[in-house]
C-alpha cells in the first residue's frame, strides 16, 4: 500500500499541521510508565520542526466515554514532552472552542500545542463530521501517525481525513511499510508465532496465516480454545466457547501448518503462589478434577516451537505464551522472545507487535534485535487480515 507522506510536502513553513498521535499510554500517579508510543512520534515533530512549521498534537487516552475525567488527562504526557525535548509544549485544556482557537493561532513556526483528551467528546468515537470540522478549523494540513488506532472510524482518524489535505506520518508509514512485508512478497518459509488470550481478537489473522504461511504456532490462552473443542481438560483455564466449533474447523482445514503445544505448564493459581508442574497435553484428558489452570507452555513446547521457528525467513510474532507478567510463569513467552529477536538478527525478517507482546519485549530487553517492532495492536491484527483500514484509506496515493 503506498501511501501520501509528509516528505513529499515542500513547503511547511509557517504551515500548522493537526498530527493525530497515539498518546494512549500507562500513566500512574501522573507519571509516565511507557515511553515507546510517545518516542515513535519524535521523529515525525521533528521532521515538522526541521521544516518550520506549527505544531498541534492530538490524541486519545483510555475510555472516558464522551466526558472529562480527570484521570484521563493527558496534562501528565504534556510535563513528561518538556521534560525530555527540552522544548515548550503548551497544553490546551480542551480540544474544542475559542480558546483553543487562539492557543492555536497564535503559535509560532516551532512550536507545538498538545490538545486535551479527544475522548472527553462524543464526536470523536461517533465520527462526527461536525467535531471532526472543529478540529480541522485549527489547520492547514492533518498528518496521521498514529497507527495504533488507524482500525478505527474516529474524527481524528478518519472524518478529518476527509476535510484537510492529508498525509501519512513517518512512524505510521513505517508501520504500514513493515507490516507490508509480512503478507506481501514475502520469503518462506514463513512462521507465525500467535499467543495472547481472546481467540475472537486473533481468529481472522490467525485463518490468513493459515493460507499463506508455512506454519502457524499457538500459545496462551489461545491454545485452550483448540483443546476445549477436543474435549481435553483445561481446569478453570481461560477459553471462549462460542469460539469452539471455529477452532475446531481451522483445525480440520489447517492440517499440519498449526502447531499446537504438545505440553504445559499448571498451577493451582494465577497469582504464583503455588507450584508449577510441566503435564503433556495427552495427559490432561487423564486428570480427573478442574482445579488447575494453564499458565505457560511446557519445555517440550518450547523445543518444538524452537525447531519450527528456526525454519523462518519471514518470522512474525503477536502475543505472550502464558502469564507473563508473574515470573514463575514467564518462561515460554521469554523464550519465544530471545529466539524470534535472534532469527531477527539472523536469517529471518522479523516482527513483533501488540501491547502484550512490547511488554514481554521490554521486560526481557529485547527490543533492538527485532527488525521491527510494532506499537499497534487491534490495528495490526485486522491490517494482517488484509483490511485497509479506515485511517489509511484517506492517506492512499
Amino acid at each position: 500500500m503506498k501511501l501520501k507522506t509528509i516528505k513529499q510536502l515542500k513547503n511547511l513553513k509557517n504551515k500548522t499541521v493537526f498530527v493525530r498521535v497515539d498518546y494512549n499510554v500507562i500513566l500512574k500517579n501522573n507519571k509516565v510508565l511507557e515511553t515507546e508510543r510517545i518516542e515513535r512520534s519524535f521523529s515525525t515533530i521533528n521532521y515538522l520542526l526541521k521544516n518550520k512549521a506549527k505544531i498541534i498534537l492530538a490524541s486519545h487516552l483510555g475510555r472516558p466515554d464522551g466526558k472529562p475525567v480527570k484521570e484521563f488527562s493527558l496534562r501528565p504526557i504534556v510535563k513528561y514532552l518538556n521534560k525530555i525535548t527540552q522544548k515548550r509544549v503548551y497544553f490546551a485544556d480542551d480540544c474544542l472552542g475559542e480558546k483553543v482557537q487562539k492557543q492555536a493561532s497564535s503559535l509560532k513556526a516551532g512550536q507545538i500545542l498538545l490538545l486535551e483528551n479527544l475522548r472527553f467528546y462524543p464526536g470523536e468515537e461517533k465520527n462526527d463530521a461536525k467535531f471532526a470540522r472543529e478540529l480541522a478549523s485549527l489547520a492547514d494540513i492533518y498528518v496521521n501517525d498514529a497507527f495504533a488506532v488507524s482500525h478505527r472510524a474516529h474524527a481524528s482518524v478518519n472524518a478529518i481525513a476527509k476535510i484537510l489535505p492529508a498525509y501519512a506520518g513517518i512512524n505510521l508509514a513505517d508501520e504500514v511499510i513493515n507490516l507490508s512485508r509480512l503478507i506481501k512478497g514475502f520469503k518462506k518459509p514463513a512462521v507465525a508465532v500467535i499467543g495472547g488470550v481472546k481467540i475472537s481478537t486473533k481468529i481472522k489473522v490467525i485463518d490468513n496465516f493459515l493460507r499463506k504461511y508455512d506454519y502457524v504456532l499457538i500459545g496462551g490462552a489461545l491454545a485452550n480454545n483448540f483443546y476445549a473443542a477436543q474435549k481435553i481438560n483445561i481446569g478453570q483455564s481461560v477459553y471462549e466457547k462460542d469460539f469452539l466449533p471455529l477452532a475446531e474447523r481451522l483445525m480440520k482445514k489447517a492440517g499440519n501448518k498449526l502447531i499446537l503445544p504438545i505440553d504445559v505448564r499448571v498451577s493451582n493459581n494465577l497469582k504464583g503462589r503455588g507450584a508449577v508442574k510441566a503435564v503433556n497435553i495427552i495427559d490432561l484428558t487423564k486428570v480427573k478434577n478442574k482445579k488447575f489452570f494453564i499458565v505457560d507452555i511446557g519445555p517440550k513446547t518450547e523445543l518444538n516451537f524452537d525447531a519450527y521457528m528456526k525454519l523462518a525467513k519471514t518470522l512474525v510474532w503477536n502475543g505472550p505464551m502464558g502469564v507473563f507478567e508473574i515470573d514463575k510463569y514467564a518462561h515460554g513467552s521469554e523464550f519465544v522472545a530471545k529466539n524470534a529477536a535472534i532469527l531477527s538478527k539472523g536469517p529471518a525478517f522479523g516482527v513483533a507487535g501488540g501491547g502484550e507482546t512490547i511488554a514481554v519485549i521490554e521486560k526481557f530487553k529485547m527490543k533492538n534485535w527485532f527488525d521491527f517492532v510494532s506499537t499497534a495492536g487491534g490495528a495490526m491484527l485486522e491490517f494482517l487480515e488484509g483490511k485497509i483500514l479506515p485511517g489509511l484509506k484517506p492517506l492512499k496515493k
